[in-house]
C-alpha cells in the first residue's frame, strides 16, 4: 500500500472538483438552515441521506459519502459557509476530502489520498490517471432510451 502526502495537491483537488460540480449544485439546493440544524444538532443520518441523494444520479452508489467530520461557520454580517468532510472511494483510490458550500461558490480541499499500489511508489502523472480513472468509473451515465417515441 502506498502511503505519500502528495506535495501537489492543486492538480488533484481540480481533478475532483470537476467532476463533483453537478453534485455540490445539488447540494447547494438543500436549504442552509437545514445544513446548520443537522450539523449543530449533531444529526449526521440526515447528513448522510442529503450526501447520498445528492450524488444517487451521478455516482454509483457507495463511491461518494458524507465523512466524519462536518461544521458550519456563522458569524454576524457574514454568509455562512457549510463545510462537509467527504469520501470518494472507488477501485484503489480513497479521497478524503472537505466541500466548501457558500453563498456564491463552492470549494474543495483534499485532506489525504490513499492509493494502494504493489510497487513501490507511483509517479504524480500516475496517480492522476488512477484518481482520473476511478472517477470515470464510479460516475453513472445517463440512459438512453431508444425507440420508446418512434
Amino acid at each position: 500500500m502506498l502511503r505519500q502526502r502528495i506535495p501537489i495537491v492543486g492538480e488533484y483537488e481540480k481533478i475532483l472538483g470537476d467532476s463533483l460540480a453537478e453534485v455540490a449544485s445539488e447540494l447547494r439546493l438543500v436549504d442552509v438552515s437545514d445544513f446548520v440544524s443537522f450539523i449543530k444538532g449533531g444529526r449526521t443520518g440526515n447528513l448522510e441521506c442529503i450526501v447520498e441523494s445528492s450524488a444517487e444520479m451521478f455516482f454509483r452508489p457507495g463511491t461518494l459519502r458524507l465523512g466524519t467530520t462536518s461544521d458550519v461557520m456563522l458569524d454576524w454580517g457574514m454568509p455562512p459557509v457549510v463545510k462537509l468532510g467527504m469520501e470518494f472511494h472507488n477501485h484503489d483510490v480513497s479521497v478524503y476530502f472537505h466541500l466548501l458550500l457558500e453563498a456564491d461558490k463552492v470549494g474543495l480541499g483534499i485532506d489525504y489520498m490513499n492509493i494502494r499500489d504493489g510497487e513501490s511508489g507511483s509517479v504524480y502523472a500516475e496517480v492522476s490517471e488512477r484518481l482520473r480513472s476511478a472517477i470515470e468509473f464510479a460516475k453513472l451515465r445517463p440512459r438512453v432510451l431508444r425507440g420508446l417515441f418512434c
